[in-house]
């Protein structure tokens, strides 16, 4: 069997024109069990943010809901009538980690990349989330790679122009590949999105359950250009991570050569009554076509001066900023719950 790239296939960057964004309805209320509220409110809560940002996604751009036969009536209820859905099985809401990550050509055709996918590390269900990239590409009728490497799409983040970002802490964890070496990983990088080069970031964001999802603490906005969380506060429990992550890409230049350009944005912190940590995701963003959902977190400060800095470096876009804080308690933000599809151009 081949390999994408050995097809002439490569993973876009985000900014490419997307042909429709892809998302699964939260139906595990455990997942929000940490949030500082009963698990039937926490469950609510979350099921109404989906919605709006599927609603905000679909200003710019087709989007598709799955949700299992049981959770139909009550997704179209709370998405609306200009959100797709599709009936699938599914274990949870996650469709970044496991949704297909979809590749293109030259010629613009589309594929899918179908990685394994476990539960982040064996954490949770599964068995269907595992399953459900590859029935996806089925139904959609598009070329299909099944790569033999445990991933989440979450964790991995690309220019469009050879080079992908990847933690340490998360895809060289032993539950996931744990006989698999970085040399080997990296060689699975080049093969499946046809990245020349492997950014390595520190992954050991603490306690989380994707043991350091790269989306979660950098995001490329365009090629050379990357924004990076960042933080002055020493008491912040990633502040020597996000200290040693700028010095990695301060002298790592990219697959074309390049010296990469950092935007920071203050990640802002706060420890709950019940020992919960809540964090300002900011580079946890959707990047639509024309547009751009941005997560808000109740740190009014924090939240405008994060809304200035997407303001300033997407001029030509409209900026939707939403109240997800509720998905922190999930494990994630915006940009993990929702997967682009290329459009072919």
């Amino acid at each position: 069997m081949t390999t994408p790239k050995q097809d002439g296939y490569y993973m876009p960057a985000e900014w490419h024109p997307h042909q429709a964004c892809f998302m699964a309805w939260p139906c595990a209320a455990e997942t929000f069990a940490p949030a500082p509220m009963d698990l039937a409110s926490a469950h609510k809560a979350a099921k109404k943010c989906y919605g709006e940002v599927a609603r905000a996604v679909s200003r710019f751009e087709p989007v598709y809901m799955l949700t299992n036969k049981e959770d139909i009536e009550e997704t179209k209820t709370i998405c609306g009538p200009d959100i797709n859905v599709i009936e699938a099985q599914i274990d949870d809401g996650w469709f970044r980690d496991t949704g297909p990550t979809f590749v293109i050509n030259k010629t613009g055709d589309i594929a899918g990349v179908n990685w394994i996918f476990n539960g982040w590390g064996n954490r949770s269900p599964h068995e269907l989330d595992n399953k459900v990239a590859g029935e996806l590409l089925k139904q959609l009728d598009i070329k299909r790679y099944d790569a033999p490497l445990i991933l989440e799409g979450g964790g991995i983040h690309v220019d469009g122009e050879g080079t992908v970002l990847v933690t340490e802490g998360c895809q060289l964890n032993k539950n996931r590949n744990p006989n698999m070496s970085k040399a080997e990983t990296e060689e699975y990088l080049r093969e499946y999105l046809n990245a020349e080069k492997t950014i390595w970031l520190c992954g050991d964001r603490n306690q989380t359950v994707t043991d350091g999802h790269v989306d979660g603490i950098a995001s490329y906005i365009k090629p050379g250009r990357v924004l990076l969380a960042t933080t002055d506060d020493k008491n912040h429990p990633d502040y020597e991570t996000f200290q040693k992550n700028k010095e990695i890409i301060n002298n790592t230049p990219d697959a074309k050569g390049r010296k990469i350009e950092i935007v920071e944005i203050t990640e802002p912190f706060e420890r709950l009554d019940n020992g919960t940590q809540v964090k300002g995701l900011y580079v946890n963003f959707y990047m639509a076509n024309g547009g751009i959902v941005l997560p808000k977190f109740g740190f009014p400060e924090h939240d405008q001066a994060a809304l200035d800095i997407f303001k300033r470096e997407f001029p030509d876009r409209e900026i939707i900023q939403i109240s997800s804080r509720i998905v922190l308690f999930g494990g994630g933000n915006i940009h993990c719950i929702t997967q682009q599809q290329p459009k072919a151009i």
